[in-house]
């Protein structure tokens, strides 16, 4: 491992915050591919933008389209354009002449594409090889295992298990305690789960999901997944 990896994955499990991971790591990250351009991004925290943007974004970022975001998200896996594209289909798909070289590779937790690292190169610089595929695999892999960690303790921090909490007690609790296997739900949910994937999560089935949500429902009086996960987190914070 060279020296650069080393205190690279050490700045990445000192980090406190997926904030501080995009604006402290991800220039790390750029000078370790030498990138004229860099970042991280989770998913479920892109800036909201005006329409000509967003129609810009959901033509550069399409699976349909292109080429290196349908590789990454297919394989969860590291991909340079060369892998994917000629250099002059490459500069049709995206002509911007600071991203002539681009290398991605995916942010994954619990099996789910959560975001993504990315770095480009101009033209003038040279192309990224399997070395670079090599690093960037190593560089995701403690991402992954970062975000993981940091998303799953989040989750438990909220969450109140259902044998603590006792009729009268001054507990922080949901109105109606629930299981152990419904505060695995509820969690899952939060983190924008559908039924099936939580239902393999959990190993159980998809009716067993609708099921439970029903029953958790009825629990915290509420009618739908996103009023049942503010009103529980709520009153965690209560």
């Amino acid at each position: 491992m060279t020296s650069s990896l080393k205190l690279l994955f050490e700045a990445i499990d000192q980090t406190r915050s997926e904030e501080e991971m995009r604006s402290q790591i991800a220039p790390k990250i750029g000078k370790h591919f030498a990138a004229t351009r860099q970042g991280i991004f989770f998913f479920d925290q892109l800036p909201l933008a005006g329409r000509n943007f967003q129609k810009l974004l959901k033509a550069g970022l399409s699976v349909k389209y292109n080429p290196v975001v349908r590789y990454l998200v297919e394989r969860h896996a590291p991909v340079h354009e060369a892998l994917v594209a000629t250099p002059k289909s490459w500069s049709m798909i995206c002509p911007r002449a600071d991203h002539w070289h681009v290398i991605a590779g995916p942010i994954v937790n619990r099996t789910q594409l959560v975001g993504a690292v990315g770095c480009t190169r101009e033209k003038s610089k040279p192309a990224f090889d399997t070395k670079d595929l090599a690093d960037m695999s190593a560089i995701c892999l403690h991402l992954s295992v970062w975000v993981t960690a940091v998303r799953s303790q989040d989750i438990s921090q909220n969450l109140v298990p259902a044998e603590s909490y006792k009729p009268g007690s001054q507990s922080k609790a949901p109105k109606d305690c629930l299981t152990p296997r419904e505060l695995q739900i509820v969690g899952l949910v939060a983190l924008g789960r559908t039924n099936a994937e939580i239902g393999n999560e959990l190993w159980i089935t998809e009716n067993s999901v609708k099921q439970a949500l029903k029953r958790m429902f009825r629990k915290l009086e509420v009618s739908s997944r996103a009023e049942m996960v503010a009103q529980f987190f709520s009153n965690q914070r209560a």
